[in-house]
């Protein structure tokens, strides 16, 4: 997986346990952890987007 362009999310801290995300050319969705970077997650945008509208539903019944 070379020469794929790997970006940390914003949310991440400094130190370990961070998570970064790259895409393929063919739009795959790659998704690493900094200390176990050999470890990939790899789905697509449909998914990653019903990921992301959980979290954001559940973190706003935290309030």
């Amino acid at each position: 997986m070379s020469g794929l362009h790997w970006q940390k999310s914003s949310y991440s801290q400094e130190a370990s346990a961070c998570v970064y995300v790259a895409t393929t050319p063919a739009g795959t969705i790659l998704l690493r952890e900094s200390d176990e970077p050999e470890v990939v997650l790899t789905t697509g945008l449909r998914q990653i987007d019903a990921l992301i509208a959980t979290l954001r539903d559940s973190d706003q019944g935290l309030s």
